[in-house]
C-alpha cells in the first residue's frame, strides 16, 4: 500500500497548501492525558502526528521534551504502552501517525515484535533519529513486512551520498535537520536547512522532506513550507501544553496551521 505519510504530504502540496507536523510525547504526563493531547492536536489542524517514545538517554533532545518525557517515565510509562496510545489515537482520528524512537528500545523489544505491533495499531511507521539507513536493513526489512513508513535523517553535515541514501531507504519522507545540536525553539532557522533540502531535492530518488528542529511560529512554518513538504514541531507544543494544558496546545497548534493557510490568498 502507498504511504499515508506521502499521501497526506503530497495531497497538500498539490493543493498549494503547506504541512504541518507536530510531536508529543507518549504518556505525558500520563497515558490518557497524552491520547487527549495528540488527538486535540490532530484535530486543529495537524497533517502527521509524532509520537515520541520516551527514553531515558534522549541525546537528541532539547530540555523541554527532556522534562516531559522524564516526567512520563517517572510516572511509569512503559515501552509497550505506546501502541496503546497509537491505537487509541488512530481509532478517533485519521491523521497519519508516526513514533519518533531511539533506536535502542526498538531493539529491547524486538524489531519484528516492534513493527508487527506498530502496524497492528494503526500506526503509519517510524522516525529513527539515531539510526542510519545503512545499519537499518533490519528495520528496512519488518517495514516492508509490515507496510510501515521509516523515516531516516539528513543533517547539514550528510555528504550527498548519505543524502542520496537517505532518500532511497526512506519512506514517507526524510528528515531534513536544521541546525546541529538538540531540538527546540530558536528565533531564527539556520540557513544550512535550506542547503539540506535541497541536497535531497538533489538525490535520484525522489523523496518527500520535511524541516525539523527549531520551528516555533507561524513565519517559520510558512518560510520552511515555501521550500519543504513540511515543517516539523516539537517542543513548541509540547511548551504550550506545559503552560495551559490541551487548550493552550490546541490554540497553538490552530495558530500554527493557519500561518499555512495564507499561502492560498
Amino acid at each position: 500500500m502507498p504511504s499515508k505519510t506521502a499521501a497526506a504530504l503530497e495531497a497538500n502540496a498539490e493543493a498549494g497548501h503547506g504541512s504541518l507536523i507536530g510531536y508529543f510525547p507518549a504518556g505525558y504526563p500520563t497515558v490518557e492525558a497524552s491520547i487527549e493531547a495528540c488527538v486535540a492536536m490532530c484535530e486543529n489542524g495537524l497533517d502527521v502526528l509524532e509520537v515520541g517514545v520516551p527514553y531515558s538517554d534522549p541525546v537528541m533532545d532539547g530540555p523541554v521534551i527532556q522534562a516531559a518525557t522524564v516526567e512520563a517515565l517517572a510516572n511509569g510509562f512503559k515501552l509497550r504502552q505506546t501502541f496503546d496510545v497509537v491505537r487509541a489515537i488512530t481509532e478517533r482520528v485519521s491523521t497519519p501517525v508516526l513514533v519518533m524512537s531511539y533506536w535502542n528500545p526498538i531493539v529491547q523489544y524486538g524489531v519484528e515484535r516492534f513493527a508487527s505491533h506498530l502496524a497492528a495499531a494503526g500506526g503509519a511507521g517510524i522516525i529513527t533519529p539515531d539510526l542510519i539507513p545503512d545499519e537499518g536493513a533490519e528495520w528496512i526489512a519488518a517495514a516492508e513486512k509490515h507496510d510501515l513508513d521509516r523515516v531516516f535523517l539528513a543533517a547539514p553535515t550528510s555528504t550527498q551520498e548519505r543524502v542520496n541514501n537517505a532518500a532511497e531507504k526512506s519512506r514517507g519522507f526524510v528528515y531534513a535537520v536544521s541546525t546541529m545540536g538538540i531540538t527546540g525553539a530558536r528565533e531564527e532557522l539556520d540557513e544550512l536547512a535550506r542547503k539540506v533540502v535541497g541536497s535531497v531535492r538533489q538525490a535520484p530518488t525522489r523523496q518527500n522532506t520535511a524541516v525539523g528542529i527549531g520551528i516555533s511560529t507561524g513565519d517559520q512554518v510558512a518560510e520552511v513550507n515555501g521550500y519543504a513538504d513540511g515543517a516539523i514541531v516539537g517542543s513548541a507544543f509540547v511548551k504550550a501544553y506545559q503552560s495551559g494544558g490541551i487548550d493552550a496546545l490546541s490554540a497553538k497548534v490552530a495558530e500554527l496551521a493557519s500561518s499555512l493557510d495564507t499561502r492560498n490568498n
